[in-house]
């Protein structure tokens, strides 16, 4: 296997993702099948870490979620244990037949 295959990332699905448990370059194909997964189980509001103040981290995270269509809002939440910043997400509700909805 070459150096620039690409492992699965095993991703724990719970109302809150830490994203200092990831290479930043995961982040990108983790957060959408994150918030896929999290649909599929009801779920509208999630949490996701990624330090506070005004990292490249949080930066990127915001940005990707600006494109996401499953994202329906997010906002820059309080503290979470100590002294991480997060981000409330908002989802969309899943349609239940595996589409997205508009």
């Amino acid at each position: 296997m070459s150096t620039d295959d690409e492992e699965p990332v095993e991703v724990p699905i719970r109302h809150e993702l830490d994203l200092h448990a990831f290479r930043p370059k995961e982040i990108g194909s983790l957060l959408p099948e994150y918030f896929r997964e999290c649909r599929m189980r009801g779920w509208r509001e999630v949490r996701v870490i990624h330090g506070k103040g005004s990292g490249a981290l949080r930066e990127g995270v915001h940005r990707l979620l600006e494109r996401l269509p499953e994202v329906e809002g997010f906002k820059l939440g309080d503290a979470s244990s100590g002294s991480w910043g997060a981000t409330r997400v908002w989802l969309k509700e899943w349609s239940g037949d595996g589409e997205e909805e508009s």
